[in-house]
C-alpha cells in the first residue's frame, strides 16, 4: 500500500489547489497527475478557464518556481532555453550562460501553437531530454519539472498546430470546459473574497515540500503491474493499430494508431491513478480511468470521422468498449 504520509501530502496538495479553481477538479487532478509521474501536460480550453491560475497555485503551494512563457509569432528558440551573453571584467573578456525561462520548476507554455516550428521544437526537446545544450554545452534541468502548454481552439488564423510526432510527447492533453451555474457563482464569491484580502493582510496558505513528490514517485514506481494487465494495455494500443481486427466501423475511423508512448502513457498514468487511490497494483479500472487523456492527441482520425464529426474520444471509447478486459 503507499505510503499514509506522502499519500496525504499529495491529496492535501490537490485539496488546496482545488480551493482556488473552482469547477475544475478534474483538471487539477490531472495536473497532479502529470507531476507525479514526472510528464508534461498539453491543455486546450478557451480563454479565461484558470488554465494559468491553475499551475500558479501548483507552484504556490508546492513552493516551487514558475516561469510563464507567451508564445507569439517572432519568440526565438533563445528567448526559452537561454542564450550566451558577453561580459568585459576589466581585462578579461567572456561569455557567460544567461538561462531562459526554461530553468524553473512549473513552465507554463501558453499558446504553445502561436510560435513557429523551431520555438516549438527547442520547448519539445527540453521536455524529452531535460536538459538544454547552448554553445556546446549542456546544462541540466530542475529535478521537479513540468511543462503546461496550453492551446486555444479559437483564433487559429495565424498559428503553428503543434504536428502529431510532437504532440505525441506530452503524457496527457487535456480538454478544460466551461464550469456549472452552482462553481461560476462560487468563483465569483471567491475573487470577490481574494479582493477583500488583499485590502488588508494576505493569508498565508498551507504549504507542501517538494520532496513529497519525490516520495510519491518512488513509490509509483513500485506499483505492481501483473503481465495480464501490461497485455491489456498492449492490446489497447493494438487495436487503435489494427481496427480493422475489431470492427468495420473502427478501421472506418482510424488513420494512424497511437505510438509505443501510448503503452509508456497507460502504464506510468495508471500506475499513478491506482497509488493515488491507495492501491498496490493496477486494476482494469486505472487504465480506463485515464486512458482518454493518455490517448486521445496519440491517434489521427481518418477524413471519414472527421466528415462524421466523431471526435477521438468516441474512437478510444469504442476502443475500450471492444477490447477484452483480462
Amino acid at each position: 500500500m503507499a505510503n499514509s504520509k506522502a499519500l496525504d501530502e499529495i491529496k492535501t496538495l490537490k485539496e488546496e489547489v482545488q480551493k482556488s479553481i473552482i469547477g475544475q477538479d478534474y483538471v487539477v487532478e490531472r495536473l497532479v497527475f502529470s507531476l507525479l509521474a514526472n510528464g508534461n501536460v498539453l491543455v486546450e480550453g478557451l480563454p479565461g478557464l484558470a488554465k494559468t491560475r491553475a499551475v500558479n497555485s501548483i507552484a504556490k503551494v508546492l513552493e516551487a518556481g514558475l516561469s510563464r512563457i507567451q508564445f507569439t509569432p517572432d519568440l526565438l528558440p533563445s528567448d526559452i532555453t537561454g542564450t550566451e551573453v558577453y561580459y568585459s571584467d576589466g581585462d578579461k573578456d567572456q561569455f557567460k550562460f544567461q538561462p531562459g525561462p526554461i530553468f524553473s520548476n512549473i513552465i507554463l507554455a501558453d499558446e504553445i501553437n502561436r510560435a513557429p516550428a523551431k520555438v516549438q521544437a527547442a520547448l519539445l526537446e527540453a521536455m524529452e531530454e531535460r536538459q538544454v545544450t547552448v554553445a556546446g554545452k549542456t546544462y541540466p534541468l530542475p529535478d521537479l519539472f513540468m511543462v503546461m502548454a496550453t492551446q486555444n481552439p479559437i483564433e487559429q488564423e495565424g498559428t503553428y498546430p503543434l504536428p502529431e510526432a510532437q504532440m505525441d510527447r506530452f503524457l496527457m492533453h487535456i480538454y478544460i470546459n466551461y464550469p456549472d451555474h452552482e462553481s461560476e457563482q462560487k468563483i465569483i464569491r471567491l475573487v470577490r473574497g481574494e479582493e477583500d484580502k488583499d485590502k488588508g493582510k494576505r493569508k498565508e496558505g498551507i504549504k507542501i515540500a517538494q520532496d513529497s513528490i519525490f516520495t510519491a514517485r518512488e513509490q509509483i514506481h513500485d506499483i505492481h503491474v501483473s503481465e495480464n494487465i501490461e497485455k491489456y494495455i498492449v492490446d489497447l494500443i493494438n487495436a487503435t493499430r489494427q481496427p480493422e481486427k475489431y470492427s468495420e466501423e473502427l478501421k472506418k475511423w482510424l488513420e494512424v494508431g497511437a505510438s509505443p508512448r501510448g503503452s509508456l502513457a497507460l502504464d506510468k498514468c495508471s500506475r499513478v491513478h491506482a497509488w493515488f487511490n491507495g492501491r498496490d497494483h493496477v486494476t482494469p479500472d486505472d487504465i480506463r480511468a485515464i486512458v482518454h487523456d493518455a490517448l486521445r492527441h496519440r491517434i489521427i482520425l481518418s477524413y471519414e470521422a472527421n466528415a462524421e464529426g466523431i471526435s477521438a474520444n468516441q474512437v478510444i471509447g469504442e476502443v475500450v468498449k471492444l477490447v477484452a478486459v483480462p
